[in-house]
């Protein structure tokens, strides 16, 4: 299984981003191979509109079955629902916080966006 984090560093050690489409980075983390790797998503950083939708489809596209992250709006959650994507939000400070919550079946699976859109 594959998840998608959001962080504003390169590493499990980096911090977790509380935002999804505008978020930094994504580490994508393999459960069954134990390792990861880092995309980039300085594309949608300073979007006027659509942030979370292209967010949504850059995950979607590598694979991805879960998310944790601090925060989810509307239009993104649609799109991740609609592509099988489930939805975990945290206040973890770190992605190995997140990762070690989602291990220990420690996070509720959203049922929908917990914030409006458009948010900073």
């Amino acid at each position: 299984m594959k998840i998608a984090i959001t962080t504003s560093g390169n590493g499990l050690a980096s911090a977790l981003d509380p935002r999804f489409g505008r978020a930094q980075s994504f580490l994508l983390y393999d459960l069954e191979q134990e390792s990861f790797t880092v995309i980039d998503n300085q594309q949608n950083l300073s979007a006027a509109q659509g942030a979370g939708i292209q967010a949504a489809e850059t995950i979607a596209g590598q694979g991805v079955e879960a998310l944790l992250t601090g925060h989810c709006g509307p239009k993104a959650f649609r799109v991740l629902q609609a592509a099988g994507i489930k939805v975990y939000n945290t206040a973890a400070a770190t992605v190995q916080e997140a990762l070690e919550l989602f291990r220990q079946n420690q996070l509720k699976e959203a049922e929908s966006a917990d914030v409006a859109g458009h948010w900073s």
